[in-house]
Order: structure tokens, then sequence, then C-alpha cells
């Protein structure tokens, strides 16, 4: 059975999220993606979690389902806490991905930070003012099936690795309860070769989700499994990840880390981006406002590497490099916005025709993309060049998302006058 799960993504009620992401809603869009599992999120809300007892069902085996949807798609509980603290004269600020096996659990754990005084309706991400290390300690008092994983590992701001307010190790961030940590998420900013140049990592399963805050979002990071149908359940799920090899956790779906927001260094303010060198010549100083740089993944993984770059790890799961479907769409019709009311139909005539679009970026060959009424020819060959990573880059910065090319205008140009109905 071939799982594709997006292990953290967010409900309408967190900051900054689309009011569009309602359980029906997500239903509807992980099929559109080809996501089979994903995250209810945000259980720790309590006016959230109610619609999610009141609107799914118990599939027996950990995961929940749509009530009268498909049964297409099932639900896993998790939750994005993020926790701020002072340890060794340090402020902290790291973001955890939480994972119950069950509805009951979740809210078992949810009275306990009730009781502890914590604001749970604020945010559907709320924010706990105690350490990675007793929260984790906290969750397995209360249930052992309870897991946690550190979330997006490099981002500056708000995790384990951050520059402005992380560490160095996982031991230095959960002390002596280092040892319930078995996987790590990389975030959009890095991908799995990136940290395999860090040998301390090597024991960690490394997966990818979306961190989504809209339904188009969904699965642009994933995870592909396969798992036996007969023992698909929460608790197979995890042995799998505890596992930690390319048996039953084939590959990871990835942003370019490129595009990621946080992949190089700079200051927005300034319009200033930087590579780690230059940003070590200029001794982390903006060269036009003189403030502090923020400080990107790319430089992160460098400071804390012990192996030179392009470094492979055998016999862990691969990863599989992707753009979305309607960001290529978009370059290929020369519109700048993945909104327009043109890409929007092309992408709902090729979902319509092959089923979903991880089907369409990963699984078909290219070529049978013809047969589309919408599509010409330069569809094809984009989807073939970013398949290959043939592209160029702009590398994100300071909150900035990079700016991915997959032609030239020249190239463009040329594709034009064959008369696709892409252009018509």
């Amino acid at each position: 059975m071939r799982i594709v799960a997006d292990l953290h993504n967010h409900s309408r009620f967190s900051r900054a999220c689309s009011p569009q992401l309602t359980l029906p809603n997500l239903d509807k869009w992980a099929k559109i993606k080809g996501v089979n599992l994903l995250t209810v999120a945000d259980f720790t809300h309590p006016v959230w979690i109610k619609e999610c007892e009141e609107q799914l069902q118990n599939e027996g085996n950990g995961f929940y389902t749509l009530k009268g949807g498909s049964r297409e798609v099932f639900f896993i509980f998790t939750t994005e806490l993020a926790f701020i603290y002072k340890k060794n004269d340090k402020t902290r600020r790291v973001h955890e991905i939480v994972l119950a096996p069950n509805l009951e659990v979740a809210k078992r754990l949810n009275k306990e930070l009730d009781q502890r005084g914590f604001n749970l309706k604020s945010d559907g991400r709320p924010i706990l003012g105690m350490s990675d290390r007793d929260f984790l300690e906290l969750i397995k008092n209360i249930d052992e099936r309870l897991e946690l994983i550190p979330a997006h590992i490099w981002t500056p701001w708000f995790s384990v690795f951050g520059s402005k307010s992380g560490f160095d190790s996982i031991e230095e961030c959960f002390e002596d309860m280092s040892k319930y940590i078995f996987a790590l998420e990389t975030g959009l900013s890095s991908d799995p070769m990136m940290n395999w140049r860090i040998s301390s990592l090597d024991k960690y399963s490394l997966i990818s989700n979306s961190d989504s805050h809209s339904l188009k979002n969904i699965g642009r990071e994933a995870n592909v499994f396969e798992i036996d149908k007969e023992k698909f359940s929460y608790d197979e799920f995890i042995r799998i990840l505890k596992e930690n090899n390319n048996k039953n956790f084939l590959y990871t779906i990835e942003f370019f880390p490129e595009e990621g927001r946080y992949h190089y260094d700079g200051h927005r303010d300034c319009n200033v981006v930087l590579k780690p060198s230059e940003t070590i010549k200029l001794k982390g100083i903006c060269p036009k406002c003189k403030k502090n740089l923020v400080i990107g993944v790319d430089y992160r993984v460098e400071e804390l590497a012990d192996r030179k770059e392009g470094y492979l790890l055998k016999d862990k799961p691969a990863f599989k490099k992707m753009i979305e479907l309607d960001k290529i769409i978009a370059e290929c019709i020369g519109v700048k916005s993945r909104e327009s009311k043109k890409v929007i139909k092309i992408y709902n005539d090729l979902i319509k025709k092959f089923g979903n679009e991880f089907k369409i970026l990963i699984d078909i060959n290219p070529d049978e993309l013809r047969s589309a009424d919408s599509i010409g020819p330069i569809l094809v060959e984009a989807i073939k060049r970013v398949r290959l990573g043939k592209l160029k880059i702009n590398p994100g910065y300071d909150g900035v998302y990079g700016e991915v090319k997959i032609f030239s205008e020249e190239e463009l140009g040329n594709f034009k006058p064959k008369q696709s109905v892409l252009f018509s």
C-alpha cells in the first residue's frame, strides 16, 4: 500500500493561515495533491479538536477519515507547538511536531496543558513556556505512544538548530530525553543531502512536510512509504520511522532548498542576499545598514558539517525534488500568479484527466501528458527539466522565497510560435 504522508500543516485557527482550512477542504485537496495520510493539525486548539471529534470517524488503527467522505484520505493527530524559554543564558525558540496515537490521547495532553495554565485558545500553534526536554518528559508520562519530532530544524528563528535561537546538537536541547527523538523535519530550505553532511544526524529519519498555511501548499513536501495494508496503523508507521531505512520509507518529496525562504543569508529590508562565503568575509554584518544579517540554512549546515558537500548516505530513504504544478504552468504561460484563471483551468483539466498532482509531477512519463487537451509541448519540457533539476534559482533569504526559473525568456518565446493551446 503506497502512502504519501504530509505530517505538518495547519488549520484555520493558526495565525496567518487561510480560513479555507477546514476538514472537508483538507480532505478534498489532499486527494487533488495525491496525499493519502494528512495531519488534522493544531489539535491543541479547543474549537478545532471539537470539529475533529464531530467530523472524523475512527478507523481503529490510529487513523481517522472524514465522515461521509470517500475514505481515500486518512488523518493522523499531530500538532505544532512553539517553545520559548531560556537555557544556558540564551533565549531559545523551538518548534516541535507532536504525534498522538488517537483522539483520546490528544485530548488528555490538551487537558494537561490547560491545567498548567497554557493558553490553547490563542493560536492553533500555541506558545509554551517550558523547555523541549521537560515537555518531552511530560508527554511520555501521559502516554508512551505520544511522539515528538523537531520541526523545520534549520529555520533561523524557530528551530532546534536555528542560527538565532537554537542548539548545536539534539543532545544539547533534549539532554537525557534525547533517546526518544527518532526523526527530524528538514524544512523547505534544506534537503537530505545537506543533512547527510552531519554524521550525528545519521541515526534519525529525515522527514519532509509542507508546513502548509493554505490548501494549495498541501504536499509541497511529503514522505512516501510502502506499508502492508493489513499492518497500516499508527504503531506501524512509527515503527517504520524509528527503523530509519529505505525498506518501507521509500523517499521524500522535496522543495528545491534554494527556493526556501531561509536558504541563504541576508537582510530583507536592504535587499541583500549572500552565500555563506560572502557572509564570512563581512563578519555577518549587512554591508548597507551595518546590522546583523539573518544567517540562513546553508551557512548553518556548513557550520555544523563534518563531511564534504555531496556526501551520500547509503541505505537511507531517497528524495525527489519538485516544483508545484500550478507554479510550472504559470511560468509556461508567462503569468506571475498561480492564482491566474488560466492557470487554474489548465491545472484542473490536468487533475481531472490524470488523477492527482503527484502522478503528473513524479510518476507519469511526461510525453503522456501531450494527450491532455489543455497542454502543450512546453509543459512537457518543463516537467522533464524539473525532474532533472535543470533550473535557475535565485536562493531565498531572510523570509523571502527563492525565485525559480525553468526557461529563459528566449526559450519561452521560441515555444509561442508553435501555437500551443497554452498561449491561445
